[in-house]
């Protein structure tokens, strides 16, 4: 996929399930599950283990309609690595300009974290095609990001952190661009006793509150 396709991706599915496993099983097992519930985006986060293994590994298996992202990249050569494992976006916690210039050089979508309204700009001005507001639900969730759309209605938010299926569609509402969710769509429990069905159904679930509330944003005709 081209940058531009990968972004549209992103934003048309609106979910980015984030999986953060104790093991590599789990997390192919995890992106197998949350593709099978009609999310065909996947970010592995660099703190499972043998993360850039398990990238490069769903690069060459995943098939064609899997979307693969690395998360928690702190540096360039981390991003590095991920990109030549097969990474197709790169989604960090934080701001690195050096990482971001990397990545945007590729032509890969870079998806760089902000939190106050001058780490959003800094980071959207540096090349983030994404602006992961973390972490979000600490500091108001929808509220937070219908604060920022005010200013910056330009630039595409994806909140992180705190985002949950009571919230979700209040966050699209709220102008969120797409959503980046971890325990509370691959839940670590379901995660340790192998239950790959509830994370598939929590997958359907969330899209369900999505589709819904992106409906309601839609003016009448």
């Amino acid at each position: 996929m081209t940058e531009d396709q990968v972004l549209e991706r992103i934003r048309e599915i609106g979910i980015v399930p984030v999986v953060r496993a104790l093991t590599p099983q789990q997390a192919l097992g995890a992106a197998e599950a949350v593709s099978a519930g009609g999310i065909p985006i996947v970010e592995i986060t660099m703190t499972v283990p043998g993360a850039v293994q398990v990238i490069a590994q769903l690069a060459r298996e995943g098939g064609k309609d899997l979307l693969i992202g690395a998360g928690t990249v702190l540096d360039k050569q981390a991003a590095r690595q991920c990109l030549d494992a097969g990474a197709q976006f790169i989604v960090s916690p934080g701001f690195d300009g050096e990482t971001v210039e990397l990545v945007r050089r590729a032509g890969i979508v870079m998806m760089a974290a902000g939190l106050t309204p001058t780490e959003v700009i800094t980071a959207w001005k540096a090349g983030s095609a994404l602006v992961k507001v973390f972490p979000c639900g600490l500091v108001g969730g929808p509220k937070y990001i219908r604060a920022l759309r005010g200013p910056l209605p330009q630039i595409p938010l994806v909140p992180t952190g705190g985002v949950n299926l009571e919230n979700a569609g209040e966050f699209i509402r709220a102008g969120a661009a797409a959503l980046g969710v971890g325990g509370e769509l691959v839940a670590p429990d379901a995660l340790r006793v192998g239950d790959y069905q509830l994370i598939a159904q929590s997958a359907r679930e969330f899209l369900a509150r999505v589709e819904d509330a992106r409906a309601q944003k839609q003016p009448a005709h």
